[in-house]
């Protein structure tokens, strides 16, 4: 099969209408997908006591699991730009389920980061390859269906936590093994995801499948680059602090408030329910009211929350924690469309590069931030992840795409 054209192939075969339940698919995935992700999170606090690591090796796990992903994002989008691969999710999905296998029974450090490899190499196909499917069934609707796309996986990330506490850590890591039937479902499901994408796009002739050309540009190619340059530094602050607390928090809670580790991981799930809260709310309201503005909320407006944080009790650092995951999540969707619209006839390689540099970015600062945690104490952490925000007062630099187009 030639290749195709462009990834806005799809998009110009003017899908009628948005394909809800194939959007409902992909998040369901997405939400399994996260759900095993967020699991290795979870249990840290048991692989911290079983193999007595220090914070540096639990940010290296973290680092092992982000940067085999975000390595390998950006070249799987670039590639199935011209080289469809309908069910390439469910194999990357096989590589998850190994990954998880291999952590449930790993003796020592080492085949830890092993199988967090795995888990991220599952990712680095998944989060490219089922944006794009998203964007296929979004009838136009691009931020609504990124957003009902990332729900998936919040929801995901915030039910890990919670099932770990309710299942692993009264069992042991053996019980991790169980969590295997989720990523055989999810297999299943993106099989027949990809039947539909190969039934819609990929078996039609050639003909009906070719662009006569991608869209232009809306920009001048000087104000694309610094817009990206801006896109990423904001991508750096949202995840840098994100992973201070999906990283750390339950540690901070323990140490800094002495509570219990089933009570820390409730905490950690709460924030993680505002986080999906946050995302579904992001797409529909970048939709009507444009991106910029939207950004400009998601990543300065949640400052003085962050800044507060470090200085008030427990009940307030639950209020405090539920309002900032609520607010900063609704960035991503947003920054993601927005790029996309940017680099029009390239919606696998910017999701891959979006979603790689976001996974690099959460895994760097879980290293980075571990080294302070075991220096300065993870009190300090947060300190001075409280002023990551602030780097939202560089928005000011986006150029207004929505007037332009309308223009």
């Amino acid at each position: 099969m030639p290749p195709i054209a462009s990834a806005t192939a799809p998009d110009s075969a003017a899908i009628a209408g948005t394909r809800y339940r194939v959007l409902g698919a992909i998040s369901f995935s997405h939400m399994l997908n996260d759900m095993i992700q967020s699991l290795i999170l979870a249990i840290y606090p048991i692989l911290k006591g079983e193999f007595s690591l220090s914070f540096l090796q639990i940010g290296l796990i973290t680092l092992t699991y982000q940067l085999t992903a975000s390595m390998l994002q950006p070249l799987v989008g670039l590639y199935t730009d011209r080289h469809p691969k309908p069910h390439s999710l469910a194999f990357g999905m096989g590589s998850t389920l190994c990954g998880l296998l291999l952590l449930s029974v790993a003796p020592n450090f080492g085949m830890i980061l092993v199988a967090a490899a795995l888990v991220g190499t599952g990712s680095s196909v998944f989060h490219p390859e089922s944006s794009r499917i998203a964007r296929l069934a979004s009838g136009g609707q691009h931020g609504l269906a990124q957003s009902i796309f990332q729900v998936g996986g919040n929801t995901g990330s915030a039910l890990g936590p919670l099932l770990a506490a309710l299942i692993v850590l009264p069992q042991g890591q053996g019980a991790i093994a169980w969590f295997a039937l989720a990523a055989l479902v999810a297999i299943a499901v993106l099989w027949q995801i990809g039947n539909w994408y190969q039934r819609q796009f990929l078996s039609r002739p050639a003909a009906a499948r070719k662009v006569s050309a991608a869209p232009s540009p809306v920009v001048p190619h000087r104000l694309v680059v610094r817009a990206i340059a801006v896109l990423l530094i904001l991508i750096f602050s949202k995840y840098f602090y994100l992973t201070s607390i999906t990283s750390y928090y339950t540690f901070y809670l323990i140490h800094h408030f002495g509570v219990s580790v089933q009570s820390s991981q409730i905490h950690l799930f709460v924030f993680l329910f505002a986080v999906a809260a946050g995302t579904l709310a992001g797409g529909p309201i970048g939709d009507r009211i444009g991106r910029k503005p939207v950004i400009w909320v998601s990543i300065l407006g949640v400052a003085p929350f962050t800044l507060a944080l470090p200085h008030v009790g427990l009940m307030w650092t639950g209020v405090l924690t539920f309002v900032i995951g609520l607010v900063i999540a609704s960035a991503f969707s947003a920054i993601l469309v927005y790029a996309q619209e940017l680099m029009p006839g390239k919606i696998g390689a910017v999701s891959g590069m979006f979603f790689g540099f976001a996974f690099g970015m959460g895994g760097i600062g879980a290293a980075v931030l571990g080294v302070l945690a075991d220096s300065q104490g993870i009190e300090f952490v947060y300190q001075v992840c409280a002023f990551l925000p602030l780097l939202g007062l560089l928005t000011v630099f986006l150029p207004d795409i929505e007037h332009r187009r309308r223009a």
